[in-house]
């Protein structure tokens, strides 16, 4: 079972640890109905560095995205973040993810953790016909998400951008509480206002730190794997292994609206 970069951490937090997507994760560290009333009304924080990531590069990164993704990533600038899934060769779903158009030519996939491997074989396998740069960087980077109504609070603190600028499904690369290049999103999967924070593992456990230091006069606290289920359900959203998976049709899971048939 593989432990996230800041295992510790949870352990010294008291947190309660149970195996999920091959990771050993905290799952609660008070009561779940505590938890999700802290990320619904004032700002909570997640350790999702279980998730997995994919750098895909080069002139034909858009062909390989176009071809392995549901939705249309012709549509994304830089900046742009795009949901999506894979479909697989019988109409059902290899897993969802989301489409981060880096540069020009570059472009972040951020897949489910207990999907990496096969995520990242299925890449492998259609990128034969087009060559594009693929590299797996999920070992090397953690996740954060900041989720609540006082997310943007705390986290201004800590950096110079302006983070109300930051349009949802929008992200911005920039440096916060010191630490250069992290990737800054308007994104989560709570239904609540934030920021997920995909930071080197080395600068990891800084930034945790710094965010609790910022978020101490809001009351901020870690939340589990746990109320981010109940969190996620409330707002309907789908969780790969529950809702969808290999043998789901996307039109009866409700994924229509990522579904492209044609694309630009």
């Amino acid at each position: 079972m593989n432990k996230i970069p800041l295992h510790h951490i949870h352990e010294n937090l008291g947190a309660k640890i149970v195996p999920f997507g091959g990771f050993e994760m905290p799952v609660q560290y008070s009561k779940i109905i505590e938890e999700h009333l802290t990320v619904t009304k004032n700002v909570g924080v997640f350790d999702v560095s279980h998730m997995g990531e994919f750098i895909i590069s080069g002139t034909k990164a858009l062909d390989l995205i176009q071809q392995i993704t549901s939705n249309d990533a012709s549509k994304l600038e830089i900046g742009n973040v795009q949901y999506s899934y894979f479909p697989n060769e019988t109409g059902g779903i290899i897993d969802d993810l989301l489409v981060y158009r880096i540069k020009e030519e570059q472009y972040l996939l951020v897949v489910n953790a207990s999907n990496i491997e096969k995520d990242w074989d299925w890449v492998v396998k259609n990128n034969g016909k087009f060559g594009a740069e693929i590299k797996n960087i999920s070992d090397n980077y953690c996740l954060f998400a900041v989720q609540g109504p006082n997310a943007i609070k705390v986290l201004q603190k800590l950096t110079t951008a302006d983070l109300s600028k930051i349009k949802y499904y929008n992200f911005l690369v920039d440096a916060i509480a010191d630490i250069k290049s992290v990737i800054i999103s308007a994104t989560g999967y709570t239904g609540a206002s934030g920021f997920e924070l995909y930071v080197a593992n080395e600068f990891a456990e800084s930034l945790w730190n710094k965010i609790f230091e910022a978020g101490e006069e809001f009351g901020i606290k870690p939340i589990g794997l746990a109320a981010r289920d109940t969190l996620r359900i409330e707002q309907g959203y789908c969780l790969y292994g529950n809702d969808i998976n290999d043998t789901t049709s996307p039109i009866e899971a409700g994924l229509g609206w990522i579904t492209k048939f044609s694309k630009s």
